[in-house]
């Protein structure tokens, strides 16, 4: 199986409707892309970026505090190809072992109605691969079928950003749809830690995570799926 993996970031800029003006920038969270990535790059694993419209990216979340968010950022190469991503139409599924949705408020206008990127990712979990989000990523699993016209989400257990996070930001309002309801609704079980404590969940080849703490955890349980996959499939 290949030693790449797919990181998919959102395009849109704010945190509102592409015609509502005066909603607050946006774009994705730079904690849930860094973090992730020196994961799975220590491990080996190359990463792509694409986003649903492919080219110029946004971002939200940017703590240069945080060291490993700031070797990123300050990473030429990196904030290049996060900056300037891959369109869907020039992704090749099968060169993926994994795609992983990054999180944003903003991912919530653009991920969920992305026809070619679920068709990637059902593509990667259908081979075989892993299929993994944080925090507002999870919007991007709401309408993945598999092959055989399930949902992706239907019976797994999963993470999200929770209705009450929302509140507590202040943007449960704004929203688009509530993200946990929306994968019950697809008849996942929604699996929700306290207020921004860390929660990953693990279920079949599917990781998910609910918030920003979460992000490097959902990487360091996508590496034991990756290598388990890797061996029935050499």
């Amino acid at each position: 199986m290949s030693q790449r993996i797919l990181f998919v970031l959102t395009s849109h800029d704010r945190k509102g409707a592409a015609d509502d003006a005066g909603a607050a920038p946006g774009g994705f969270y730079l904690s849930e892309v860094a973090h992730p990535h020196r994961v799975l790059a220590d491990a080996g694993y190359g990463v792509d970026f694409v986003s649903p419209r492919g080219g110029k990216t946004h971002v939200d979340g940017l703590d240069l505090d945080d060291p490993i968010n700031a070797a990123f950022w300050h990473d030429a190469d990196l904030r290049s190809a996060a900056g300037n991503t891959l369109a869907p139409a020039q992704v090749e599924p099968d060169d993926y072992a994994a795609i992983f949705y990054a999180g944003g408020h903003a991912a919530m206008w653009d991920f969920p109605d992305s026809a070619e990127l679920a068709a990637i990712a059902t593509r990667i979990y259908d081979r075989g691969g892993v299929v993994a989000a944080v925090c507002h990523g999870p919007a991007g699993l709401v309408n993945i079928r598999l092959s055989d016209g399930r949902h992706l989400v239907a019976g797994k257990d999963v993470a999200a950003f929770t209705n009450d996070e929302e509140r507590a930001v202040g943007l449960y309002g704004t929203v688009p749809f509530l993200l946990a309801d929306a994968l019950q609704a697809r008849g996942a079980r929604h699996i929700s830690a306290p207020d921004f404590q860390p929660q990953v969940v693990v279920s079949e080849r599917l990781v998910t995570g609910q918030n920003p703490a979460s992000a490097r955890g959902v990487a360091e349980a996508m590496l034991p799926l990756l290598t388990t996959a890797s061996g029935e499939r050499s």
